[in-house]
This record gives C-alpha cells, sequence and structure tokens, in this order.
C-alpha cells in the first residue's frame, strides 16, 4: 500500500504521531472523523468575532521542557496564568481555594487561627488535598475540611460525574488541591502559554508535512476490518502491515463487544453577548446553585480585544450517549474498577494484534491533559522509530 502508518485520530495524540513519523520518511494517512482537524482543541471565530473554544475551554500548561521545546515549533506562544473564581456564598473567591477565599469567607480571627493551624499541621507545603484536611486530627483544620469539601467539592463533583460524591474516584477529588498561601493561579505548572491564533493554525502546521494526508469527514471503523483469530489487519479490503495509531474510542473499535465504556459528556451552551466584559476571570464555577458547572468567557484566555462584544459558554454535565446530539461527544473517563476492568478487556484484544497501537484519552481509557497526551505521542513515536523513549516526568 501507498503508506507506511495509518493514523486514527487528528487531535494531539495523533497529529504528534503523524508529523513525528512523517518527519522521519513515514507516509503517513490521517483519518479523521470530523469535518476538521484539532480534535476538542478545535477553535474559530464565531459570529461575534470571538475566537470560541467549541468543545470547551483548553489551557495549556505542562512541567515537562520536553514537550514545551517541541511545541515551539509550531506556534507562537503567549503567556498566560490561568485563575478561576468561584461563586461561594453569594461572593467569587479564588479557585482552587486559598488563604485569599479563606479571608473572604471568614471572619478575620476565625480565617487567621485557620492558617496558623494549616501552617504548623503541613509545615512547607504549597497545596494540600481536601481529603487529607478531612482526615486532621485536629478539629479547628477537620472542620476548614468540611466547609471546602462541602462548598467547592461535594455538589460540583456530583453535579459533574453524575453520582454520589462518595462513589467518584478518589483521584477525581484530590485533582484540586486546597492552596495553602496566596497564590490563586490554578495551575502551578512552569510553562503555561496560549497559542497566538489558537490551537487550530498550531494543528495545521502539525499536519503540514508533505508525508501526510489527512482525511476529514472519514470513519475508519468502516474502513478497518480487525481479524481477532490471526492478529490481521485490514484497510479497504487490503491487508495492512505497517502500525495503526487508533486515538478513538477503544470500544467502538471492537464494536462494543464487552460492553460500552462510559463516559461523561458535556452539553455546550454558547451565549453571544454585547457586552465587553461579561465577568471578571475567564473561568466562573458555580458548585452550588446553578444546572451548569462553570462559564467560561473566551476573550479572557486569548487576551482578545474587541468592544462591545463577547462571548460565554455554560456547560451542562450529562453522560455520554452517542444518539444523542446533545451529549455525544466522550470528554472525561469514569475510572471506577469495574470501568477500568471492562478496558482491560477491550486492551488484551488489542494486544492481539501486533501492529496496532492504542494511544490517547480515549484509546487507552486515561484522562489525560494536553501535555500528557504530547508526551504519550512522542514516546510511542520514538517506540516505532525503533528509539528508546526519553525519560520524562508531567
Amino acid at each position: 500500500m501507498e503508506y507506511d502508518v495509518i493514523v486514527v485520530g487528528a487531535g494531539f495524540s495523533g497529529a504528534v504521531t503523524a508529523q513525528q513519523l512523517a518527519q522521519a520518511g513515514q507516509k503517513v494517512l490521517v483519518l479523521e472523523k470530523r469535518p476538521q482537524i484539532g480534535g476538542n482543541m478545535y477553535d474559530s471565530a464565531d459570529k461575534n468575532g470571538v475566537l470560541v473554544h467549541w468543545y470547551g475551554p483548553h489551557i495549556f500548561h505542562t512541567s515537562s521542557q520536553k514537550v514545551w521545546e517541541y511545541l515551539q515549533q509550531f506556534a507562537q506562544w503567549e503567556p498566560y496564568q490561568h485563575r478561576v473564581l468561584g461563586r461561594i456564598d453569594g461572593k467569587l473567591v479564588p479557585i482552587p481555594f486559598n488563604f485569599t477565599s479563606l479571608d473572604t469567607l471568614f471572619p478575620p480571627s476565625q480565617a487567621q487561627k485557620i492558617k496558623e493551624k494549616l501552617q504548623s499541621l503541613f509545615p512547607g507545603q504549597a497545596t494540600v488535598s481536601v481529603l487529607e484536611l478531612l482526615d486532621s486530627p485536629d478539629q479547628t483544620v477537620s472542620a476548614f475540611g468540611n466547609f471546602v469539601f462541602e462548598k467547592v467539592f461535594l455538589h460540583y463533583t456530583a453535579k459533574q460525574w453524575g453520582t454520589p460524591v462518595d462513589q467518584v474516584d478518589r483521584s477525581v477529588i484530590n485533582r484540586v488541591p486546597v492552596v495553602l498561601g496566596y497564590d490563586d493561579r490554578y495551575f502551578q505548572d512552569p510553562f503555561q502559554a496560549m497559542p497566538a491564533g489558537g490551537f487550530t493554525p498550531l494543528f495545521k502546521k502539525l499536519l503540514s508535512h508533505p508525508n501526510i494526508e489527512v482525511r476529514l469527514n472519514c470513519d475508519a471503523l468502516a474502513l478497518l476490518s480487525l481479524n481477532q483469530q490471526t492478529g490481521e489487519i485490514r484497510f479497504q479490503g487490503q491487508v495492512f502491515s505497517g502500525p495503526l495509531v487508533f486515538t478513538g474510542p477503544v470500544d467502538q473499535l471492537f464494536g462494543c463487544q464487552f460492553g460500552p465504556l462510559p463516559y461523561r459528556s458535556l452539553n455546550l451552551v454558547f451565549e453571544q453577548l454585547e457586552y465587553t466584559d461579561f465577568q471578571p476571570a475567564a473561568v466562573v464555577n458555580y458548585p452550588n446553585e446553578e444546572a451548569f458547572t462553570r462559564i467560561t468567557e473566551f476573550k479572557k484566555l486569548t487576551g482578545q480585544q474587541l468592544p462591545g462584544a463577547t462571548t460565554i459558554l455554560k456547560e451542562y454535565p450529562l453522560p455520554y450517549c452517542p444518539e444523542n446530539p446533545q451529549g455525544n461527544t466522550p470528554y472525561y473517563v469514569i475510572s471506577s474498577p469495574e470501568n477500568l476492568a471492562r478496558y482491560q478487556e477491550y486492551a488484551n484484544l488489542a494486544a492481539l494484534f501486533p501492529n496496532l497501537h492504542l494511544c490517547g484519552r480515549l484509546a487507552q481509557y486515561k484522562y489525560y491533559n494536553m501535555d500528557g497526551a504530547i508526551l504519550q505521542a512522542l514516546n510511542l513515536s520514538q517506540q516505532l522509530l525503533g528509539c528508546k523513549p526519553e525519560q520524562d516526568k508531567i
């Protein structure tokens, strides 16, 4: 066949793998089901002229020097420190919860006492998990932990995951810490920025190598067939012996034969408004009183100056259902023991095919930030080229 490699999906996992293999001289075919590249990072201007992230806000941040240096060749990057506010008891306070949040919501003497206790019990720590606060033997600290858990995590988590909070994996709750100080940044990574002009131009450059062909509006599952008895892969009826890099939902690759893998999805409601500014931060969380979880104002993510017009997004979590027009995008893995065991059945099945490689959030049924997806793709590319991947941490 005329292609050395087939990559399914044009998000970061697929695009980075395609770029690396094409640069090494491989001829790569990228199959993308959507009408555009970029995966969930796809952005473009709306009718208001605002650069909008159509699958929800994406903010790049990483602690990986390798990933950061790799991305420099595909975009100019504008420094951006992400700050989030949360509406708690009628007031907007920093999220993650920090000492400013504490000072705003508690009387001065009580706030001071809590801060002293926290600094005494967790000396030298910049952050602490809310679960550590709840488990503290100190009554003042555990009561504070209970306040933060109830006001910041409890109802937000129930909305986001559609399940009682005691059934949510602890790693999800620990993902957002409590900050022991006044640092109000949402991320503490050393590299934080947004691509000038948006993510879509970055992806166009990623996939611009002459060794890459991209087919949009292309359902790869209609062109591929996998023989579980022989481990043979066919593409358009012909045996394909080169690497097949699959970044889509792994259960769908195998016809959901062990049952579908569950995800959480979102109903994304965009509003174009005749305001210069709608809210004081790019993202404001609503953990308690609203059906939506947060509002994003996109101009504040990109620094776009556009007087008299702005666009906001409200996110309403809901179950993933491929047939539902308001929940047909699988955004978040639900990593319960039962679901992970089902995923492992699919992973074992994928291992029967020597030239099949799973990469990315959907294919590996694992939550990755953008930098994690990029690092996985870089490492897989090195492996496919016969090189030992460099060790790096995120």
